[in-house]
């Protein structure tokens, strides 16, 4: 299937999605209620979205650090705009907008792709470990405290048990996998470079590539200091987003606590999995519904508030993502 129609057919299922999910909540009353932030508090909600926005440029300097010595502040802040132009404009959404970024880190780092990818997705394993390990333990502390659905601590401490298991089998396994790995890569490859190279790369190339790949990824181990960074980028991140919808809650007259949507904000991450760009209808359907079970809000408050900042979130990844994503280079001269 051809991106653009994967794009398509993504895109509509997911507007499906949020369209069902707001009949069964209700679609008038939905949007009666996100259309009643003042002003004052939509420009609040909006600048958390874009301080979110740059936060990820925290996570992006700390990974690319090993990689000649990385990039500038302010240009992560420009590649973690444009990340997010990619998950919301790519044919499967985060899936694949990483390996498409990948391609820019490399060139404006002078390095190869795959040591790119490689220290790229060390950054996203670290920044899903540490923002559900601070969910985990917020969900804990709220059981203690009082009545919380038992689903999400089963769910969150899952999903940091599955991250320990998959991080220590690629550990332990490692050799075996890359033999895996360029096995199934050398055919592909080979066929995709035989189209616009006249030696096209052989197993020997992929096996090259793999190794670089796992190289980067390894040297982590001796460097905690960016480690530590990408996982507070990451807890930044998760704070910014909970407190607009914080925001967003109370602009509509449903006050909530705080801490239990910090708890939540991660939970739709596993939308990340549906094909559908930016995980439209996937994230919005998880978090409103689970923003509803949490907190006091009603249904359609939850709903209303993911609508609004859902719209100022995507429209400014279109925006500012664009304008950053037109100043990368992708390719070298």
């Amino acid at each position: 299937m051809r991106p653009f129609v994967r794009f398509i057919v993504g895109a509509t299922l997911g507007l499906a999605a949020v369209a069902v999910y707001l009949s069964v909540v209700g679609v008038t009353t939905v949007l009666d209620r996100a259309t009643t932030l003042a002003p004052v508090v939509a420009v609040l909600v909006l600048g958390l979205v874009l301080a979110e926005g740059a936060a990820d440029g925290i996570g992006v300097w700390a990974s690319v650090r090993p990689l000649n010595g990385g990039i500038s502040p302010p240009k992560s802040v420009q590649f973690a705009f444009a990340g997010d132009f990619f998950d919301t404009l790519s044919p499967a959404g985060p899936v694949t907008s990483e390996p498409i970024m990948a391609r820019f880190f490399a060139v404006e780092t002078d390095t190869s792709y795959s040591e790119a990818l490689g220290v790229r997705g060390v950054a996203k394993y670290v920044k899903s470990g540490a923002q559900l390990l601070v969910s985990t333990l917020l969900v804990v502390a709220l059981v203690l405290l009082g009545p919380t659905p038992p689903f999400l601590i089963y769910t969150l401490g899952g999903a940091v048990a599955l991250l320990v298991v998959v991080g220590l089998l690629l550990v332990v396994i490692r050799g075996q996998l890359r033999g895996v790995v360029v096995a199934i890569l050398a055919i592909p490859v080979g066929l995709v470079s035989s189209l616009y190279r006249s030696d096209p790369h052989d197993r020997a190339d992929v096996a090259a590539a793999v190794d670089r790949f796992w190289m980067r990824a390894a040297a982590f181990r001796d460097a905690p200091g960016l480690v530590a960074l990408i996982a507070v980028g990451g807890i930044v991140e998760q704070v910014l987003t909970a407190g607009a919808l914080w925001l967003a809650l109370g602009g509509i007259g449903a006050p909530v606590a705080l801490l239990p949507i910090v708890a939540v904000i991660p939970l739709p991450q596993a939308a990340s999995v549906v094909p559908v760009p930016a995980s439209l209808g996937a994230y919005d359907v998880l978090l409103g519904a689970v923003l509803g079970l949490l907190t006091v809000a009603s249904q359609a408050d939850a709903a209303a508030a993911v609508f609004a900042v859902r719209t100022f979130s995507i429209g400014s990844a279109l925006a500012v993502g664009g304008i950053s994503t037109g100043f990368l280079r992708g390719w070298r001269p």
